[in-house]
């Protein structure tokens, strides 16, 4: 089943090998809760059920901080049980790396909690996020998903596949139904450039450091443990674009780049220690952007750039081996660059 389990940061399909920080794991009903420093839990979904995204859960003296909440409240809920393994303090506030669905929708699993968010993230949350055209893109995606998996259902006669297949039917079905239950919340504050949290016995920095995967893309920061989450600003692989800023990405990481780190927490994927990876998808960003307004002065069309865009220079870095590009990408490089999008 886990096959067929992804976030839309994964929609290039890359398979990229990830410098992976080996450490002490808890495995859950629905997680696994990856000890990375005394009282901090880097959680991942294990299949059990449709997270989508990481999170990172801090322990303090007397409350935890969380860092995103996964794509529903049922998740969400899933998420503090797991916490409920590890801890029995209550989740008091939680850090909303960037406003996108699968990593801000299970709020209301934590009941009256404060949430901590960039402006931009604030505004998005704050008008009308269901119809956010992100999240109805990947709502007609699920449910493509269950049309083809009950297509193939219908297709076949052996007993182990419709087994199996029905079992991939039933788990779409419950992840489809699970969106009924959304209510996104916006954060009850939010900061412009940098926050610190320094009760209860830990440093938390907040920093915002310029658009990237989407206006308002924020890095949790511990300093003393020289962690860093950095939600879907930065990935083992490149991340989603069709809401990003591709021309400023790449500074935008230059600048993340300046804190002193050891692990990296993305918001899709395995943790990880290289350092050079940064280097090779800032490479890519500025490419694909040069690559992509070199069709469109070429007079192409969004639809024949994303079919020649070509970035298999970086086969060996990033694992891109196909010629071509995702097309909401390309849109949103085509709109930035004729000032049709925010």
């Amino acid at each position: 089943m886990r096959g067929l389990i992804f976030g839309f940061a994964g929609i290039l399909t890359l398979s990229v090998a990830v410098s992976a920080y080996s450490q002490e794991i808890i495995e859950t009903k629905t997680h696994r809760l990856e000890i990375v420093a005394d009282g901090v839990y880097f959680a991942t979904g294990n299949g059990a059920l449709h997270t989508m995204s990481n999170a990172l859960i801090i322990e303090r003296d007397d409350d935890i901080v969380l860092v995103d909440s996964h794509i529903t409240p049922s998740a969400g809920r899933a998420l503090l049980e797991s916490i409920r393994t590890v801890s029995d303090k209550p989740v008091t506030t939680l850090i909303n790396s960037h406003f996108h669905y699968d990593h801000s929708y299970g709020v209301p699993a934590f009941g009256d909690i404060q949430i901590i968010g960039h402006e931009y993230t604030r505004e998005k949350l704050s008008h009308e996020p269901l119809n956010d055209p992100t999240y109805q893109f990947s709502l007609t995606r699920f449910n493509n998903t269950l049309a083809a998996l009950e297509a193939r259902l219908a297709d076949t006669g052996d007993p182990t596949e419709r087994a199996e297949i029905q079992s991939r039917i039933e788990y779409w079905q419950a992840h489809i139904k699970a969106q009924e239950e959304n209510d996104p919340a916006p954060p009850t504050i939010s900061m412009s450039d940098r926050m610190t949290l320094f009760a209860g016995g830990r440093e938390i920095q907040i920093h915002f450091f310029g658009r990237a995967h989407t206006g308002g893309d924020v890095a949790v920061y511990l300093p003393q443990e020289k962690i860093v989450f950095t939600g879907d600003m930065l990935l083992g692989r490149p991340s989603f674009m069709g809401d990003g800023y591709v021309s400023e990405w790449s500074q935008t990481l230059e600048n993340l780049k300046q804190l002193d780190f050891e692990l990296i927490l993305p918001g899709h994927g395995p943790a990880f220690t290289d350092r050079e990876r940064i280097n090779h998808i800032q490479a890519y960003y500025r490419d694909f952007n040069t690559e992509i307004l070199r069709l469109k002065e070429a007079g192409l069309s969004a639809e024949e750039a994303a079919a020649r865009a070509d970035l298999r220079a970086y086969k060996n870095t990033l694992g891109i081996n196909q010629l071509g590009a995702d097309l909401r990408a390309v849109k949103r490089v085509y709109a930035l660059k004729n000032k049709t999008a925010d």
